[in-house]
């Protein structure tokens, strides 16, 4: 698509979901997007288990983006060990001793078991280009969106199948890139913390090759609540006498 076919999909879905935040395109590559700034920040010093990054974690890199277009590569994202494993970065062997996941582990956020079974990104990508959705240049690979649970609402009657996601947060995004598929997350200690994301709000990832189709099934669900809203009002005008 044009960059001007993917601004009119942003204006129209942040104008029809009444969006307080400005839909993001993420995109994975084996090459730098051209024109395309890398993420600036400094790395703290390592853990002992090596861990370290220019934020805390890659969900961190949503809040960043919400203004600006960067491109982060795979040791920004890498004092986060889940998000490093669902983003394609690292394997659970390289991960499964690091302190982070150890904490995790033993007050029981996550048991060992499950690990395996969270959705990953199966390539390894050399670059992860961040920004808003209606300043893309290039076709994105997905299209994020964070939420309230009357524009959750909205999506669930707009988008058939839509899966409902818990911990990690953000394994929604190979969810949506690598299935196909819209999906919803409740959100996770772990990311709110960290991003300092409301707690009003929960987060969605959808494929981008997917979004004019999304976008044209809201159009159809919101004309339908317009018409819901306007009976429910009329007739609860009955109860005001």
């Amino acid at each position: 698509m044009t960059s001007q076919e993917w601004q009119g999909l942003a204006s129209e879905l942040s104008s029809l979901l009444s969006l307080q935040s400005s839909p993001l395109a993420i995109t994975f590559s084996e090459v730098a997007s051209e024109g395309v700034p890398t993420y600036e920040g400094t790395m703290p010093e390592p853990t002992p288990d090596g861990r370290t990054g220019k934020v805390p974690a890659g969900c961190v890199f949503w809040m960043k983006a919400a203004d600006r277009t960067f491109t982060t590569l795979p040791e920004d994202h890498g004092n986060c060990s889940v998000g490093s494993l669902t983003h394609g970065l690292k394997t659970i062997e390289e991960i499964k001793d690091n302190s982070d996941v150890a904490a995790m582990l033993d007050c029981g956020w996550v048991t060992m078991d499950v690990v395996p079974q969270i959705p990953v990104i199966k390539k390894r990508p050399n670059f992860i280009t961040y920004g808003p959705l209606q300043d893309t240049r290039i076709d994105p690979d997905v299209v994020f969106l964070r939420l309230t649970a009357k524009q959750v609402m909205i999506l669930h009657d707009a988008v058939p199948g839509l899966c409902f996601e818990g911990k990690p947060q953000c394994h929604i995004i190979p969810i949506a890139m690598e299935q196909n598929d819209v999906a919803v997350s409740v959100g996770c200690m772990l990311s709110r913390v960290r991003t300092g994301m409301s707690s009003n709000e929960m987060t969605c990832a959808m494929p981008a090759s997917r979004l004019a189709e999304i976008v044209d099934r809201i159009k159809t669900t919101c004309a339908a609540d317009i018409s819901v809203a306007a009976y429910a009002s009329e007739d609860s005008q009955r109860f005001k006498k």
